[in-house]
Parts: C-alpha cells; structure tokens; sequence
C-alpha cells in the first residue's frame, strides 16, 4: 500500500489555526466528512475517542490519529499542516504541526490498517522529510512530498 492510495490532494490543508488538540481533531474531521461522504460529528467522535484510550502524537510534531468510521468503502487520509503546533500529548512532550490522519471502514482488518499507520510512521519519522513538508507552500507541493518513494526520501536525505 502507497501513500498516495489513502492521500487525495483534496484531502490536504496547509496553514490551519487550531488552538488545541480538539480543534485540530475538528478540522480535521471537517475535511474526512467533506471529501468521503461521512457525518462530521461521526468522524469527530471516532477521532476522540481513539485519542481518550491513548495520544496518538508520535513524536517530532507529528501525529497520526486513526479511527474505524461507518460509510468507508476503504481506507483514506487527511494531512494537515498547522500555523502553529499545538499539544497534544505526544510520545516526547513536544506539540504537533503535522498530522496524518487514517480512517478505516468499520469491518476492515486491523492488519490493514496497522499496515498503512506503519507506513505513516515510517515516512514521518524522516526528518528531512519533515523539515520539507514545513516549508512546502502548496498542497500540491505536500502531496508530491508524501507519495514519492521513500526510498527516494532516505537517498536525498543522505545527500
């Protein structure tokens, strides 16, 4: 599974304000509804209760919430960059600016799922990659950035 099969570039946002974590997870939901068909309120409750049973900020200003929403026939993303980073209870303390987000079909299997926040993970844990989805204008820009081969990250990282 690639990137670019869960990320649709309407799926994108760059320079959002959020005060804090909930709206963060608002907007976020906001874009889910809008570009799958879902209910906002849905997806916003899913988001939240996932964060309740434990944060999903991964570390580095990164954060990959997930949830399982009803009226998915697959998998899907929204990445969103924030203006300014916000808490949200990460692994190292450190707020968030870029979030990830996953939603999966309520009767997916969990290894799919886990399959696609390892790939998350894996392409977020690069920290050029990171430092080049800060400073992209466009969400053209961040979409070229998070499909390209990894691999291709890893070699111009290592440049």
């Amino acid at each position: 599974m690639q990137i670019g099969d869960l990320l649709d570039r309407n799926a994108i946002a760059l320079r959002v304000s959020a005060a804090n974590k909930r709206q963060a997870l608002a907007v976020i939901a906001e874009i889910a509804a809008r570009n799958f068909g879902l209910d906002v309120g849905d997806v916003l409750d899913a988001l939240t209760d996932r964060e309740q049973a434990g944060s999903t900020g991964v570390g580095h200003g990164v954060a990959a919430p997930h949830a399982r929403v009803e009226g998915l026939d697959r998998l899907r993303g929204v990445f969103v960059r924030l203006d300014h980073a916000v808490e949200f209870d990460a692994v190292d303390d450190q707020p968030v600016d870029l979030i990830f987000a996953l939603f999966a079909p309520k009767e997916a299997t969990g290894v799919e799922h886990l399959r696609a926040l390892a790939r998350v993970s894996r392409i977020l844990r690069q920290s050029e990659l990171r430092q080049q989805l800060r400073q992209a204008r466009t969400a053209d820009a961040l979409h070229a950035l998070l499909v390209q081969d990894p691999i291709q990250v890893t070699r111009s990282s290592a440049a």
